[in-house]
């Protein structure tokens, strides 16, 4: 009976490290997705001027014609 309950208490500790690991990888996952979105909204935000700027030309040189 005492072997049984040693397995039982050894089998739920397992399964309790495992959760607690699956929601560990779960908080990197999102904390690297908001790194990557900040920072593709950063060079989205640069680059989109210099393009505004480049079509802003384009047009003026257009309208010349």
């Amino acid at each position: 009976m005492l072997n049984e309950i040693k397995h039982f208490a050894t089998s739920l500790m397992a399964r309790m490290m495992v959760a607690k690991e699956e929601g560990q990888a779960l908080v990197e996952y999102s904390l690297i997705l908001a790194l990557i979105s900040v920072v593709a909204i950063l060079a989205l935000t640069t680059i989109g001027t210099d393009v505004k700027t480049a079509l802003e030309s384009v047009v003026t040189a257009l309208g010349g014609v």
